[in-house]
């Protein structure tokens, strides 16, 4: 699957702008969300080939905002990569019995983004 537009999840406008810069600059297509809610949305009307998603969040977090996107029959297919600032091994665990296919520690850097478009980029 070709990666072309890209939901960048997060309630914080510095972090969300960040990953957006960088998405953008890589060439891809950006959607932004500012909440779990809005990521659901989103995921269901824009159909993005890839989520970024924070985790810890106001009224819904990324875990929750994950379940209900891949529990539903039409975005269940979309890769969700967490990032957050919880990168201990239970996190990372916890983050895939959620449905997430990784997770990138905050701070993260440019590349460590890049490549985790890259491992979904057929």
């Amino acid at each position: 699957m070709a990666i072309n537009k890209i939901l960048v999840v997060d309630d914080s406008t510095v972090d969300r702008v960040n990953i957006q810069n960088i998405v953008r600059d890589a060439g891809y297509e950006v959607i932004d969300a500012s909440s779990g809610q809005q990521a659901i949305e989103k995921a269901s009307s824009e159909k993005p080939d890839l989520i970024f998603m924070d985790v810890v969040m106001q009224q819904m977090d990324g875990y929750q905002a994950c379940r209900e996107i891949t529990h539903n029959e039409s975005t269940k297919d979309i890769p969700i990569i967490f990032v957050t600032s919880k990168g201990q091994k239970a996190d990372r665990m916890w983050a895939e019995m959620q449905g997430g296919k990784s997770l990138v520690q905050k701070p993260y850097t440019p590349d460590q983004i890049i490549k985790e478009i890259n491992k979904f980029n057929k």
